[in-house]
């Protein structure tokens, strides 16, 4: 039985002006985590997780997985919503993540990630750990004036982790969403193709946030940390129960999701 692990991070969206700062440690601290529990890791960091990079990757790591292989697939950085194509959705929007060249290639859509993870064998469990903002009213989304973290001439800003549609669409697809965007209550990222353990619910946001002078997202800094605590035998539920006794919180109002069955909830965590 193998472990597999993709770990991505994506502060630099070139020609967005929307980077992120804490994407890129999210990666490396999942990657470091991973691999204390003896998954083998592939970590696409910026300018490597392009669209197509990510996809085959993925491809990749599920269809070299075999029978009782644990995967898991984790990705920081912006998430959006583009206009549905195939009429599932019921807002008429599909959520997304957004890739390094996400200006010029455009998003992978829940759909898409649907399709790749729902190649796996039958017996291989497969969780996504999302650290992102999937949706939300493009308004609520811009960047936050309360005082910094630490200080200095530049110091960083908390941030949110979600790319306004207009960044990467053509004015025309713009148009197509609607004038009046409420709160996203479809699917999330994966669906039932895998185990889903979210940063935030689907008509939230998650935050790109500075712990100790430390660039990291919310949700990732509280994921690890409870982890630390949590005896070999516990659940992902046990795990996720942990995660909400401290999210959402005043300053970070983000509500972590375990969107899964739940046989899946009650799997063992990392393993």
């Amino acid at each position: 039985m193998a472990r597999h692990a993709l770990c991505i991070g994506i502060n630099d969206y070139p020609g967005t002006k929307d980077d992120l700062n804490g994407c890129v440690n999210d990666a490396k601290d999942w990657a470091a985590a991973l691999g204390k529990r003896d998954f083998s890791v592939q970590k696409l960091i910026n300018k490597d997780a392009t669209g197509d990079s990510i996809r085959k990757a993925i491809n990749s790591i599920i269809s070299g997985a075999g029978s009782g292989d644990s995967i898991i697939i984790q990705y920081s950085g912006h998430g959006s919503y583009v206009p549905d194509e195939n009429g599932d959705e019921p807002d008429g929007t599909d959520e997304c993540i957004c890739p390094y060249d996400v200006k010029r290639k455009g998003t992978i859509t829940d759909d898409e990630l649907f399709e790749l993870l729902s190649a796996r064998q039958r017996s291989v469990k497969v969780v996504m750990i999302s650290d992102s903002c999937n949706s939300g009213s493009v308004a609520r989304f811009a960047p936050i004036t309360t005082p910094p973290t630490i200080r200095g001439s530049s110091p960083p800003q908390r941030k949110v982790r979600f790319l306004p549609p207009a960044a990467f669409l053509s004015a025309r697809d713009v148009g197509s969403l609607g004038v009046r965007l409420g709160p996203r209550r479809s699917s999330p990222p994966g669906r039932y193709a895998c185990l889903l353990m979210a940063g935030c619910q689907e008509y939230e946001l998650s935050w790109d946030a500075v712990f100790q002078g430390r660039p990291n997202g919310a949700f990732t800094f509280v994921a690890l940390d409870a982890f630390k605590s949590l005896s070999s035998n516990a659940s992902y539920l046990d795990w996720f129960r942990a995660i909400r006794k401290r999210l959402p919180s005043q300053q970070y109002p983000q509500t972590p999701n375990l969107y899964g069955s739940n046989s899946m909830k009650r799997w063992k965590i990392l393993s």
